[in-house]
């Protein structure tokens, strides 16, 4: 008996329809436009989606609300279509994401204002970057060229490093829920990496949207570990890249910036050696020729003193030469010995005799 030939109760059609709805269409994208966009009890979140002829009815958790969304922005979402019941048609959405340049620079304008009044990207809350990480930790497609260039540049520049990947989608849907859980997990790690680099190659914004997801954002900004991240190319700026710690232009660029090059740090260190050679025989020069220059004094200090002391020598000579009784004898002069009483017997030496005589007077003088 066809089930159709009989009557059945609004709520099993109902029923009905949605296991319908479940068998052939358990998930469907529908892109067009917000309008009627309203939250309830800050849980629920309805909109209308619409396009030129027709309109449907759309809800999800608030939860689900990652990026922005007002009036007016073009979204394709991705969602479970439904008979409420109150007999209305409506899609549960799982997912969404803006589409077109303008709504994808409205979404992103409205939560970078949003997080940048919260402090999200505040540089005092910026961290430095470890001088020469021996621990990264890497969130990246492995798949990526972008991931490949990261990896080929830091072996190029250093070398040695430990590097543990967890593999992520990089854009669609899911890719900022694996994201998140990766920085989750490294953030629990026992050993915790020095260092957190996320990468991604170039795209287009449809492409980089997912790092612009509110969720993925409070996840980086978060991280208990520093983080670097090296998004599309240097003209591409995500919310992502405002809540890290620092920004890389690309993903070759955050190898760079991540660690030296060994090349250039030899070729420094043989500078600097050739440097301190040249210091150090020039401080010898230096070093010899006050050596000499002290000498010099010393010797002509040595010269002066014994010059001063040769002329003293020579005055005391004279002055002794003045007073040797021989010298004075020389002059003229006699010496007397004896007693000088009349009567008495004296002696008088001159310089070339002796004479012994007796004192006939003696007068005061």
């Amino acid at each position: 008996m066809n089930l159709l030939d009989q009557p059945i109760s609004v709520s099993d059609f109902i029923a009905l329809g949605n296991q319908i709805f479940e068998t052939a269409l358990p998930s469907v994208m529908i892109e067009g436009e917000v309008s009627s966009f309203k939250v309830n009890q800050n849980k629920w979140v309805f909109f209308d989606l619409k396009d030129a002829e027709s309109t449907i009815n759309c809800f999800m958790s608030i939860y689900g609300l990652r990026t922005p969304l007002e009036d007016g922005m073009k979204v394709i979402v991705t969602a479970s279509p439904s008979l409420t019941k109150w007999g209305k048609f409506s899609l549960t959405v799982k997912a969404y994401r803006p589409t077109g340049e303008g709504s994808l620079k409205k979404s992103f304008e409205l939560l970078k204002a949003k997080l940048e009044t919260e402090g999200l990207f505040a540089a005092e809350r910026k961290r430095a970057l470890p001088s020469l990480p021996k621990h990264i930790g890497v969130i990246s497609s492995t798949q990526a060229a972008g991931y490949a260039d990261f990896i080929k540049i830091l072996n190029e520049r250093w070398g040695g490093m430990a590097v543990d990947v967890a593999h992520t989608l990089v854009q669609g849907a899911d890719a900022a829920d694996q994201i998140i859980r990766a920085i989750k997990y490294f953030n629990e790690l026992e050993a915790l990496p020095e260092v957190l680099v996320i990468i991604r190659g170039g795209g287009s914004a449809d492409d980089l949207g997912a790092f612009n997801d509110e969720l993925l954002v409070r996840a980086v900004a978060g991280s208990r570990i520093p983080t670097l991240t090296g998004i599309g190319h240097e003209v591409d700026t995500s919310l992502v890249d405002l809540a890290a710690d620092f920004r890389a232009s690309t993903p070759s660029n955050a190898a760079e910036i991540l660690v030296p090059n060994r090349r250039e740090i030899y070729a420094r260190a043989h500078t600097q050696v050739a440097g301190l050679k040249t210091i150090v025989l020039q401080s010898i020069e230096r070093l010899d020729r006050d050596l000499k220059d002290d000498l010099e004094s010393v010797r002509r200090l040595m010269r002066q003193g014994l010059d001063a002391a040769f002329e003293r020598l020579g005055i005391l000579r004279v002055a002794v030469s003045q007073v040797n009784p021989d010298n004075v004898l020389k002059r003229g002069y006699a010496l007397l010995r004896g007693e000088t009483t009349v009567g008495g017997k004296i002696e008088v030496e001159t310089f070339e005799r002796i004479v012994e005589a007796e004192v006939k007077n003696v007068r005061q003088k």
